[in-house]
């Protein structure tokens, strides 16, 4: 159904709450959540949480999360199992039964839980390569801008609303806005979120009959999950 995923974008704080919006790696910033479908279009986004807050945070305070109810379910019957339509998120985020991610790693994993790993993280590249073209057609993404923060998630939300018009007119990257977005990268280290552990049962049972498909009609794979 889509791939969910958080990345920071900096901004110039208040001094009342500075400490808010500073993030794990020492920068202020908003955090914006995006989720995107199979064409790197964003379709659900959240922008109103600052840089301390975890990922799975943002994600409790999302609309997207309130009315998790009205996703569409589309269920599939799957070895036997009814699963349903499913967002892909990394290990900052916790087990749901709309939202699915990887094991934790551990020497205990089976080759066949390793290899879910791989091909989810595979999937998840998508999103990945979404923000990094929406900050390199837009810029001032990269850098903090000096214009009331109150503003941010207002021109942040634009610029999504950009890429997804750029995206469906097929507009290509330049490879120097491409360049200026890894060297931005180099400047504002993106945070590295802690593992969440919280599961659901029908989380749990979903992956797992995920996993054991995967097993079944592809080869396994070795990785990590990044």
């Amino acid at each position: 159904m889509g791939l969910i995923d958080g990345t920071h974008i900096p901004v110039l704080s208040p001094r009342d709450g500075y400490k808010d919006f500073v993030n794990r790696k020492g920068w202020p910033s908003y955090v914006l959540q995006g989720v995107v479908d199979d064409k790197g279009c964003f379709w659900n986004i959240s922008c109103k949480m600052p840089g301390s807050a975890h990922d799975a945070t943002v994600l409790r305070q999302s609309e997207l999360f309130q009315k998790a109810h009205l996703l569409p379910k589309g269920v599939k019957n799957i070895e036997g199992e009814e699963v349903r339509l499913l967002v892909v998120g990394d290990p900052a985020y916790s087990l749901l039964d709309w939202l699915i991610k990887g094991y934790t790693n551990s020497p205990n994993l089976t080759p066949e839980q390793e290899s879910f790993n791989v091909y989810l993280s595979s999937l998840r590249v998508g999103v990945e390569m979404a923000f990094g073209k929406l900050k390199s057609r837009w810029r001032v993404l990269l850098k903090r801008s000096d214009f009331h923060f109150s503003f941010a998630p207002t021109m942040i939300a634009t610029c999504c609303a950009l890429h997804n018009f750029c995206e469906k007119q097929k507009d290509a990257i330049s490879t120097n806005w491409l360049e200026e977005f890894s060297q931005s990268s180099e400047i504002f280290h993106q945070p590295i979120q802690p593992v969440n552990v919280s599961t659901s049962n029908s989380g749990i049972n979903a992956r797992e009959v995920l996993t054991k498909y995967l097993a079944s009609q592809f080869p396994l794979r070795q990785g990590h999950l990044h």
